[in-house]
């Protein structure tokens, strides 16, 4: 029996006879290995960096998996994603340590046998000896490469990638192996990969839209929006909400760039339309980045008086390159006798309203842009949590003030959740102030 005989037999699975393999359709599943990512202390990026680039070659992610360092579930999730996607690449688990077992289980989902190669052995050996080590026994699975997969050179370390094409169920699949740190990744995917997938892909193109939404509820901008984007059936609307944001991304895929990208263009002029200036962002951009857009555009210039929110405000504001430009500086002025001594608010003022008052954040914004000689002042004051509150001056209440040359404007708010989610409500709204002001 031919080893592509004991594999039909097995799995199913079946090697291409020819360069013909092409695959007919462009869905991938991404597989993130290390039990390590099933902590709070490790997060996935690489299926970010990964679905971006397959996105590009028209390929849609349909699912992604993390799964622990177990042989067992790794060999039950490669059976079951060999199943149902055509490209399935799993990234991690190729190192050289007892944990490391991605190419074990997805031999043994296939049905193969792995067999070590001579020629990555010796790199190997090299590797460690120009460095002047001696190369471990447990690195040699370094070179163990699954029957009839292609091996991908790693220039950024150890472990090889492998790629497998094959028939499954009467459709063509491609199994891609890649390291886990992601500069290597990325590297490996970049320069050993997207010119083989785009040689194997039918043409298709995939546009996608971002358009953010600002100081709405997820409820209210849905009731508003959903006649809208239901009629646009080939357009995929998925609706992410944040503490004072809400995000629509728009997705479709079509036979050319300029169709797909007409297509959620189109929607996405009519969501803005309907939204009209709440909508901060056509194309993802930060709430951060159009207000220093606006704010440079006009040749204005901020300083903030913060106290609930810490500095949060000036960190958001200063994330952005070029913020120098019209960001002055600020304060965290956390205690009273500070907001009196830095920001001018006199102290009767904060003894007759309390540092939680619309007064004091008023008092906070103008101060602070005298203080700088800034063309806006902005003062947040309030009650972050969860200790601190009373039945008069609640948890969540913050006032946000924003101060010109001609007008103070304050804003009350009682903003839902934990200390971290008030806080960063408060900086939204501070921010989509600025903008509103400036548009």
């Amino acid at each position: 029996m031919t080893i592509v005989e004991d594999v039909r037999i097995k799995t199913g699975f079946i090697y291409p006879h020819s360069a013909s393999f092409r695959l007919l359709s462009v869905n991938a599943e991404i597989i993130a290995i290390g039990s390590e990512l099933l902590t709070p202390f490790r997060q996935d990026t690489n299926s970010l960096y990964l679905t971006e680039k397959l996105n590009q070659l028209g390929v849609e992610v349909v699912l992604k998996t993390v799964v622990g360092d177990s042989r067992e579930r790794l060999v039950s999730v490669a059976q079951h994603a060999l199943f149902r996607s055509d490209i399935v690449i799993f990234m991690g688990g190729l190192g050289p340590t007892e944990d490391d077992l991605t190419r074990e289980a997805v031999a043994e989902a296939l049905g193969v046998e792995l067999h070590r190669d001579p020629e990555i052995l010796k790199k190997l050996e090299q590797r460690f000896a120009a460095r002047g080590y001696q190369m471990t026994p447990n690195n040699a699975q370094q070179a163990d490469v699954i029957a009839g997969a292609t091996v991908l050179p790693n220039p950024n370390g150890s472990a090889p990638g492998q790629w497998i094409t094959g028939h499954y169920e009467g459709r063509d699949r491609l199994i891609i192996l890649l390291p886990g740190p992601p500069f290597e990744l990325k590297a490996m995917f970049d320069e050993q990969c997207t010119e083989r997938l785009r040689a194997k892909l039918p043409p298709a193109y995939i546009a996608t839209r971002v358009l953010k939404v600002a100081m709405m509820g997820e409820s209210l901008v849905d009731s508003r929006v959903a006649p809208i984007y239901k009629r646009y059936t080939d357009v995929q609307t998925t609706i992410l909400a944040g503490a004072g944001d809400v995000q629509f991304n728009l997705f479709t895929r079509a036979a050319s760039m300029e169709e797909a990208q007409q297509r959620v263009d189109e929607l996405a002029g009519e969501i803005e339309d309907e939204l009209e200036d709440a909508v901060y962002s056509s194309k993802g951009e930060s709430l951060e980045q159009i207000a220093g857009y606006y704010l440079g555009m006009r040749g204005a210039t901020l300083a903030v008086a913060e106290s609930c929110t810490g500095g949060l405000l000036a960190e958001r504001v200063t994330s952005i390159s070029g913020s120098s430009r019209y960001f002055l500086g600020g304060v965290v002025v956390y205690s009273n006798a500070l907001k009196t001594k830095f920001a001018d608010v006199p102290a009767g003022l904060i003894t007759q309203h309390g540092a939680v008052s619309r007064e004091v954040a008023a008092a906070l914004a103008e101060g602070i842009r005298k203080r700088c000689k800034a063309t806006f002042g902005i003062g947040i004051t309030g009650v972050a949590g969860p200790a601190g509150g009373t039945e008069e001056k609640p948890v969540g209440l913050v006032y946000i003030a924003l101060a010109s040359e001609d007008r103070t404007q304050v804003e009350e708010r009682k903003f839902p959740g934990d200390r971290k989610r008030v806080r960063w409500f408060a900086t939204q709204l501070a921010l989509d102030m600025i903008r509103r002001k400036l548009m």
